[in-house]
């Protein structure tokens, strides 16, 4: 195999990939068109390649074994949506296309969640949620499905017993040890779950938990009455000015594109599209309004100075590929600043922050019991020999066990995300509680007005992601990535 050919070619797919992906979810175009991508490259990700560059990789070491463990991932990853190609695009063109029933008209499938959060009667919203659902029974779990069975096959096909236990080497974390972990969190927030959240459902006169609906979930998050704290001009300048406190202008960087506009099929979630790492990064969030769009506008901001900041010099694995978890741990690393009480005094002179915070922190504990909990799931449903018939019912039960939530079958297979990202969320959520807590010993409680925290990170952005999320928390802050860190930061007993 020519490795330099190889990766020259990875890098041209990654970039049309990255900018179709783009040019889609952003709503610029209603049709996803990776096919003649996927046919121009085909070569990349035939199964003799991966085979091959499992071996190479199971021989080498150092830097030139990083670099073929990431190639290896690319290579699987590509691999499967090379085979799952025309149902991803399929999905895509139903997403951007079909429409619910809504109070006042037809609702864009993408924009259920955005007109549930702005929609304050509860029984319109579960009526959204319910049309949602029929759609995703009827048109989108029958393919979603289909692409879950190949990929199955796939890895089966390639030597490994499972879809976990391939994402388990590629990856390079023991899964399993993980959800033991993420267990233990959830174990040790059980007490804390309630007294958090039940206030900020009490205040937006919402049932308690245990009878809260997923269709309220969107709106909670919403939080309308936080609205006043967050003032929707200040949303840009806000992000310019915190990183001009750190010795970056936004302004200045060429590289880094917003992209704030409403369009009727964008993507609801917000993304940042790397499509060249880093001369051309695209920073995309559909504004729903208020404390949502701080929180997403500064994660994806995160990302965005992760990507524009690497060193152009690194090899094509370092800059594109490697653990995920590094890049998340910095989106959380900016959205805690929009919870944070000093910062919001001084950036939106919020008098009084302390609901904004108590929201966040409850916000904040459900998300990670519901990713403890979907990863408990999708070990199950990636396992050699799931039983799939039962699944919905046992997504509904995790999830809603862990959060509480009165949570819908219909989501069991969109809700997983491609190749345990799951597990890059939960690493990443454990290294931003250290990184938050390293910056502030070593650059003050206001870290993020000092030019030298600044060159601390640009220094870890540098690297792109060449060590893994364990590896560079060893190096830079000298801390074993665990729970413990995340859990002090919530007020709770260490969780591992």
């Amino acid at each position: 195999m020519d490795l330099e050919a190889y990766r020259a070619e990875a890098e041209a797919f990654t970039e049309e990939l990255a900018r179709e992906l783009y040019l889609q979810g952003a709503g610029h175009k209603e049709k996803l068109e990776i096919e003649p991508i996927y046919a121009r490259h085909a070569s990349l990700f035939d199964r003799a390649t991966v085979e091959e560059l499992r071996e190479l990789g199971a021989a080498a070491s150092g830097d030139g074994g990083r670099r073929l463990r990431q190639l290896l991932g690319f290579a699987f990853d590509g691999l499967l949506g090379r085979e799952t190609r025309e149902l991803a695009e399929e999905l895509a063109w139903l997403e951007a296309t079909l429409e619910v029933a809504g109070p006042e008209g037809p609702v864009p499938f993408r924009s259920v969640p955005v007109v549930q959060a702005n929609e304050p009667d509860p029984d319109r919203r579960e009526a959204l949620e319910r049309a949602r659902d029929e759609l995703l029974e009827s048109r989108m779990n029958p393919l979603y499905r289909d692409a879950l069975e190949r990929e199955h096959q796939l890895a089966r096909d390639l030597g490994w017993a499972s879809y976990a236990g391939a994402y388990a080497e590629l990856r390079g974390v023991d899964l399993e040890g993980l959800a033991v972990e993420a267990g233990r969190f959830l174990a040790a927030s059980e007490g804390a779950y309630e007294p958090s959240l039940g206030p900020l459902l009490e205040r937006a006169r919402m049932p308690p938990l245990g009878e809260f609906r997923r269709s309220d979930l969107a709106r909670l998050f919403r939080a309308p009455e936080l609205d006043a704290l967050y003032p929707a001009g200040s949303l840009v300048e806000s992000l310019a000015a915190t990183l001009a406190g750190l010795g970056i202008e936004l302004e200045g960087q060429a590289n880094v594109r917003l992209d704030t506009d409403p369009r009727p099929a964008k993507s609801p979630r917000a993304f940042c599209s790397p499509v060249r790492v880093p001369e051309e990064v695209y920073l995309v969030i559909a504004p729903v309004g208020g404390r949502e769009d701080y929180a997403a506008f500064f994660h994806e901001g995160g990302h965005a100075e992760h990507y524009a900041n690497v060193d152009a010099r690194l090899p094509f694995e370092f800059r594109h590929v490697g653990d995920n978890s590094v890049t998340e741990s910095f989106a959380f690393l900016f959205e805690h600043l929009t919870y944070d009480p000093t910062w919001l005094r001084e950036h939106l002179g919020v008098e009084d922050p302390a609901p904004a915070v108590e929201h966040a922190r409850g916000s904040r504990l459900y998300f990670i019991r519901r990713y403890a909990a979907k990863l408990a799931y999708e070990l199950e449903l990636h396992a050699p020999d799931p039983p799939l018939a039962a699944l919905p019912d046992r997504y509904a039960e995790l999830l809603g066990a862990a959060t509480r939530v009165r949570w819908t079958r219909a989501s069991w297979l969109a809700d997983a995300d491609p190749g345990f990202y799951v597990a890059c969320y939960l690493r990443a959520w454990a290294l931003e509680a250290i990184w938050w807590r390293a910056l502030r010993e070593r650059y003050g409680e206001r870290w993020y007005a000092s030019p030298a925290a600044g060159a601390f990170l640009r220094e870890l952005w540098q690297g792109g992601q060449r060590l893994d999320a364990a590896e560079l928390c060893a190096e830079a802050a000298g801390a074993e990535l665990g729970f413990a860190a995340l859990a002090g930061s919530l007020g709770l007993e260490a969780a591992s």
